[in-house]
């Protein structure tokens, strides 16, 4: 899978948000807000095919968790980006 290469990651003061452009007006239901985390992890995947293993691992290596808790949080995220229609699963 991978993250669907039209969506932006913006930072605006301490938000995160991605912005799913439009062609012809803004609609704000079409932005998410991210924590640190992952807008950090977003801009590891940007451009990149990934699997959950591979974000678990990101998160392990990078933040003071538990293989066990990153592998839950990595379910947890990529499951609320297909949800929300995030992912490009080919």
């Amino acid at each position: 899978m991978k993250l669907k290469e039209d969506l932006v990651l913006r930072n605006i003061g301490k938000d995160h948000i991605i912005v799913v452009p439009e062609t012809d007006r803004l609609d704000m239901s079409r932005v998410y807000t991210l924590n640190e985390a992952a807008a950090w992890l977003w801009e590891q995947l940007k451009d990149r095919h990934f699997s959950i293993n591979m974000v678990a691992d990101m998160l392990y290596e990078q933040y003071e968790v538990s293989l066990e808790q990153a592998q839950k949080d990595a379910i947890a995220l990529i499951e609320t980006f297909k949800k929300n229609g995030l992912l490009s699963l080919k």
